[in-house]
């Protein structure tokens, strides 16, 4: 199954560079990366990023990351995919830039 995670600019180039992180703030201080199932992922982006220019998304395969993926309750009790570990660039199995449209961000078709 794929689960996505959405990067703002400088944490994509960070990415790219460093070819891991252990993510942006929000889950440097939860202790883990956050994800989104394609079915969480639009919400995530208007609930987190709302307006946010220049957004990467990527998606990352769960069987890539065995036990250090764990589904957890989050918003409104539903399981969202946290990894316990660093994403290194080779977890990603494709990225793309989000456009803005109306104020909202469109997914890539292939985001399912």
């Amino acid at each position: 199954m794929l689960i996505y995670k959405v990067f703002r600019p400088e944490e994509w180039a960070d990415l790219v560079s460093a070819g891991q992180t252990v993510g942006a703030p929000v889950d440097l201080a939860d202790g883990f990366i956050h994800f989104s199932t394609a079915a969480q992922v639009a919400e995530t982006l208007a609930k987190h990023f709302a307006g946010a220019p220049d957004l990467v998304i990527c998606a990352c395969h769960t069987d890539d990351m065995g036990a250090d993926l764990r589904w957890e309750p989050s918003r409104g009790g539903a399981l969202f995919p946290h990894l316990y570990r660093a994403l290194r660039l080779d977890d990603v199995r494709w990225h793309e830039g989000l456009v803005l449209s109306g104020g909202q961000h469109v997914l890539p078709d292939r985001v399912q």
